[in-house]
Order: structure tokens, then C-alpha cells, then sequence
């Protein structure tokens, strides 16, 4: 299901004071030409005074990461991003946490766009605003996610060889009979949460080895106050709503023993908290979307790259009328993380049927790859998100693709499983662990972003439609309901063959080449007519 962003107050807070950097003495003078009230988004500007808000400083200095995208492997691209942007954050930042630091107020900083969550009074707010060095003041709202419908669901008899309808749907078990499972791949996850033990998803989880658990690097969490069942700070993997564990198994669950609910069981996952109870925060996705370009240990330090996902699913929104009042909120991080050449899955919203209703931060950005539902039957569901995107006046065309999510049986806390869940957050974990799978049968395709998407969108079964949206006719391929159509996971592995031909050594080229050269050389010796034993056929 598709869950609204949730704001944490004090994260975002942070975020935006972290982005916008200190000060020199001419930096700090206000620039005539941009008045500081044109920075701070209208509903700040309306808090009362004296009244504590949260909200993210975004600072006026970023990152080129250009030259990521020439670095041939996804470890090369991801090491760059982290140095550049970590390098970025503490040359900038630093007269700005100085004077936080000093006014007494709570706040963190981020590198994964340069920017500072902060909680302040509204006086603060308008002497950062005055600093040249802040680009943009954004809210941090609280918003609860919206809860997946749940349909009467009759559970069947299971074995062994009993494989979930929604993965026979897109052809995953076609991959699994070749072989090829998801191993040697690694997904990310950021949502309410993960039951991390479960019997589906235990075996996966990189953390445990069979006989011990180790969190470090594995595991996340973005919330740092709360009064739920997982507390806040969380040293393990907990879902306190969980929505989490449901889309984590989709990805990758399998208990042996015949819940086959995963489209890729033999990848690892690791997992980032980003909601508490439902709720979360810009801040507390940015830090997530952070923590897996260079996952730390529980303290978070000790940041590696080396240890970062493939592809991250990401089953969350956060729409205007719940707070998140500016569709950019969240777009520099997401562009930061595509160049680092993690491929980042979004749920595109369920608020359909109507155009032009994917509206949501982060699943309306180019560099999201979003999901719309579909059912059984290949119809798109009637909650799906349509496009084009005309919150940013881009136009945009999405969902880029559909997959299977109405009805989804998977992994709930307290080790059962539920059916009958529905949403564009059930859709996008099956895109995600068709990722892993693809990954999993060509590994040089780790980083290469733009490869993989195009080929999960060339390869996708063709949907039409009666409807039209923005201009887009319904009959044309991709349109604005289904977007390129229904994933198709053998069609996929099909479009990978002939670079999924094992690479040579060295050695056994020059041999070939050589056996090559003697095979043509004999060819046409006998051709000529001066090999014996050469007849022409007719």
C-alpha cells in the first residue's frame, strides 16, 4: 500500500539548518535580490510566534555528482556520492551549527542533500532566513500514512510448492527454475518497520548468519522519540504498524516450508524505520534514504558504502493537504541517491481513478521509478494512481510501470501471514525484488540505473485503456494508468541474454580468436579448391 509521509518534527528541523551551512560575514548579508520572506514556505510564515516548529533548512551550496555517472561500477559511483556529499556538508555547515548550537536549539544536520533539520521559534526562523547561505526553508509536517485496504481474504491449504498468484502473474517462478533467485543481491527497505525474525524473512535478513544476529549496518532507525511498541532508537528491526514486514516479504519471503511470498528469496534486505506508529516526517525519509547510501553501525558511525542496497523500495508518500505543501521536498535527496546507482521504487499513490493523481512526493520525481496496482486480471485497480504529473507543472508521464497489488497475501508481525491487502505499496515490492532477481543473473548491471529501468519497462506486458489522461491517449504505449504495462519477470531475464553471456579471460580469447582464425583459414583453403576433399554442395 501507498503510506503518506509522516513528519518528524525535530529530523526535519535538522535537516534544513544542516543544507544551508554557516555563514562567512559577507554570505550572511541579505541578498536584495532574494528577500528572505520568499524563502520560508507560506505555512511557516504562519506559525505563531514563540511557538517551537519544525523545519528543514536547505542551504544554497549542493553537490554536483555529475561524474558519478561515468564511474563504471555501482561501489565506485556509491563511494563517490558519499566523499562528495560528506565533504560538501562539513565545509559548509559548519558557522550554521555554530550558531545553532549556540541559540540553544535542537537540530541535525544531514549530508544526503546539504541541509539541516531544525526546531526553532519563529524569531529563529527569520534570522536564517536573512542568511544568504540558506536557499529554502521547508516544513516538516506530521502526516499519518494511509492504511492499505484489506479485503476478505480464504486461506487455501499450503505446501511446499505452493507459490503465491501475484508472483505466477508477473513470471517469477519461471526465474527461480533457472536458477535464479535474488542471491548476491541486496534490498533495501524503508517503512514502519520489519519483524526481522520472522520465519519468511529470517534466512534473508543480512544481519543473521544462521546462528547470531548482528545489526550493525543492517538495520536503521530514523525515529528518535516515540512512545510506541518499538520505542525510538530501536536496536533491532521492530514494526509497530506492520505495513513493513508485508512488503518486505513480497520482496524476498520464503520460510521453506510453503509461504512462497517473495519474488527474489534468495537476496539479503536490510532496513531503514522511517514512520513510528504511522508517522513520519521529510527528515525522517531523507535520513533513511542517508543511512543506505553508507549504512553505520547502531551508533551511526562508521558510515560504509560498501554496504549499501541495490535497490531500495520505498511504499510511502506524503501529499500537500496533509502538510508537505512543496512537491521539491524531497527531490534532491532522491536525485542524490539514483547517482550513488541505487535504483529507488516507489508506490505511485492510491488515489485514483482520476488523472493526474500521482501528486505525491517521492514517487512523482523522473528519478523515482514508480508503481502504479493492477489485479488478477491485469486491470488496473480502480485506487491506482493516474498520471501526468502536474503538481510541478512537469507534465510527467506515470507510473512508469504497473505490478500486481490488489489482494497480496505476505509476512505480518508475530510470525503469520495476512491476505487481502491492497495498494500501490504492495505493487512497488514486487518491482523491487524483480530488481533483485535481474541483478541476480547479471551483477554487472549493479549501478546502471537508466540499464535497468529501461529494460523492466521494455519488457513489461502492454495495457491499454479507455482512459485518457493529459493528453495521452489510454491505447498508447506507455500511457498515464498503466505506464509501460505489467511487469514480466522471464520477458526481463529474456532481454538480458545476450549480455548475460559469461564474460572470457583473456587467455580463453586469444585461444578463441585463434581457433576462430584456423577455422576460417581452413574454410577458405578448402574453399579455394586447393584443401583436399573439398566438394561444393549445390
Amino acid at each position: 500500500m501507498f503510506s503518506k509521509i509522516a513528519t518528524l518534527g525535530a529530523a526535519a528541523a535538522l535537516l534544513i539548518l544542516a543544507s544551508f551551512g554557516a555563514p562567512s560575514p559577507a554570505s550572511a548579508a541579505l541578498s536584495p535580490d532574494h528577500p528572505w520572506q520568499a524563502k520560508i514556505d507560506p505555512h511557516l510564515l504562519a506559525a505563531p510566534p514563540s511557538v517551537p516548529i519544525e523545519f528543514l533548512l536547505v542551504l544554497a551550496e549542493q553537490a554536483d555528482l555529475g561524474p558519478a555517472a561515468l564511474l563504471p561500477t555501482k561501489l565506485q559511483k556509491t563511494t563517490y556520492v558519499y566523499e562528495t556529499l560528506r565533504e560538501l556538508a562539513e565545509r559548509t555547515q559548519g558557522s550554521l551549527v555554530q550558531a545553532l548550537t549556540a541559540s540553544g536549539s535542537r537540530f541535525r544536520p544531514f549530508w544526503v542533500a546539504n541541509m539541516i533539520w531544525v526546531q526553532a521559534d519563529t524569531a529563529l526562523l527569520q534570522r536564517l532566513a536573512q542568511r544568504a547561505d540558506v536557499t529554502r526553508i521547508i516544513p516538516n509536517p506530521q502526516v499519518r500514512f494511509q492504511e492499505p485496504s484489506r479485503s476478505p481474504w480464504l486461506p487455501r491449504a499450503k505446501t511446499a510448492t505452493t507459490i503465491e498468484w501475484n508472483l505466477i502473474k508477473i513470471a517469477a517462478p519461471e526465474l527461480w527454475q533457472k536458477g535464479i533467485r535474488g542471491q548476491g543481491v541486496v534490498v533495501g527497505g524503508q517503512d514502519t518497520g520489519y519483524q526481522w525474525n520472522h520465519p519468511a524473512l529470517i534466512r534473508q535478513y543480512r544481519g543473521w548468519d544462521g546462528a547470531t544476529a548482528d545489526h550493525d549496518y543492517n538495520w536503521h532507525d530514523a525515529i528518535h522519540s516515540g512512545n510506541g511498541i518499538c520505542g525510538h532508537d530501536a536496536p533491532a528491526p521492530c514494526d509497530d504498524s506492520r505495513h513493513g514486514t508485508h512488503t518486505m516479504g513480497t520482496m524476498v519471503g520464503d520460510d521453506g516450508v510453503g509461504n512462497q511470498i517473495g519474488m527474489a528469496p534468495a537476496a539479503r534486505w536490510i532496513g531503514c524505520r522511517n514512520m513510528n506508529e504511522g508517522l513520519g516526517s521529510p527528515a525522517s525519509y531523507a535520513e533513511c534514504y542517508q543511512w543506505f547510501i553508507a549504512p553505520t553501525d547502531l551508533g551511526d558511525n562508521h558510515p560504509d558504502p560498501a554496504m549499501a542496497p541495490d535497490v531500495i523500495n520505498n511504499s510511502w508518500g506524503c501529499t500537500p493537504t496533509e502538510g508537505c505543501t512543496d512537491p521539491e521536498i524531497l527531490r534532491l535527496v532522491v536525485q542524490n541517491v539514483r547517482a550513488a546507482g541505487i535504483l529507488t521504487v516507489h508506490s505511485a499513490g492510491n488515489e485514483g481513478p482520476q488523472c493526474s493523481t500521482v501528486q505525491e512526493p517521492a514517487g512523482i520525481y523522473e528519478e523515482s521509478f514508480s508503481i502504479g496496482a493492477t489485479d488478477a486480471d491485469d486491470e488496473i485497480a480502480d485506487f491506482s494512481s493516474r498520471g501526468p504529473v502536474t503538481v510541478d507543472g512537469s507534465q510527467r508521464l506515470k507510473p512508469n510501470v504497473t505490478a500486481p497489488g490488489v489482494n497480496i497475501r505476505s509476512s505480518v508481525p508475530g510470525g503469520g501471514y495476512e491476505g487481502g491487502w491492497s495498494g500501490t505499496s504492495m505493487a512497488a515490492p514486487h518491482v523491487a525484488g524483480l530488481v533483485a532477481l535481474l541483478l541476480s543473473a547479471q551483477p554487472a548491471l549493479k549501478g546502471q540505473v537508466d540499464t535497468l529501468e529501461t529494460l523492466i519497462e521494455s519488457t513489461s506486458t502492454s495495457l491499454t485503456t479507455a482512459q485518457n489522461c493529459g493528453g495521452v491517449a489510454g491505447h498508447a504505449i506507455p500511457n498515464n494508468t498503466y505506464g509501460w504495462g505489467r511487469v514480466d519477470a522471464l520477458a526481463a531475464y529474456l532481454g538480458l541474454a545476450p549480455a548475460s553471456i559469461p564474460t572470457l579471460s583473456a587467455w580463453a580469447q586469444i585461444l578463441l580468436a585463434m581457433l576462430l582464425f584456423v577455422t576460417a583459414g581452413g574454410y577458405w583453403w578448402r574453399r579455394s579448391g586447393r584443401g583436399q576433399n573439398f566438394t561444393e554442395q549445390p
